[in-house]
């Protein structure tokens, strides 16, 4: 099991992984090892919370494909099992940043200040327009 919060964790069966050979550097492993690793979660089947799939939709972003399957790619080290590990560490920080609910908002009233300030701006404003206006001319 992964522990994703305190209440929150995923099996580590709902994890698939894939390895290619990575691009960069490498030496003579480069053509030989397949350091490169792809995580693939399917948020769509997993057990998560209804309201935590939402929150994570737009998080995810372009990594999260049209059938609801979470794509993380890394290939950062030369070690694939290094990669596997930055690869997992940033599925658990985008399952964390999803299970933070936001702080509901509390209406607030403006001040009267600020409602002074507001109507003496526009009242400003008001002035300098009809001083750009044209004037018709008097004989």
């Amino acid at each position: 099991m992964i522990r994703i919060t305190d209440s929150l964790a995923i099996s580590a069966d709902e994890i698939a992984w894939a390895f290619t050979r990575a691009s960069g550097p490498g030496g003579q492993n480069v053509n030989k090892v397949s350091t490169a690793v792809e995580l693939r979660f399917d948020v769509a089947r997993a057990f998560l919370p209804g309201d935590l799939k939402a929150r994570l939709r737009p998080l995810a972003g372009r990594q999260l494909t049209q059938d609801g399957i979470l794509l993380i790619t890394c290939q950062e080290t030369r070690s694939q099992e290094r990669n596997r590990e930055i690869a997992l560490q940033k599925l658990v920080e985008l399952l964390r940043k999803a299970a933070e609910r936001p702080k509901r908002r509390i209406a607030t009233r403006p001040t009267r200040a600020s409602k002074t300030r507001r109507l003496d701006s526009k009242a400003r404003h008001s002035q300098t327009k009809k001083l750009r206006r044209a004037r018709p001319e008097t004989d």
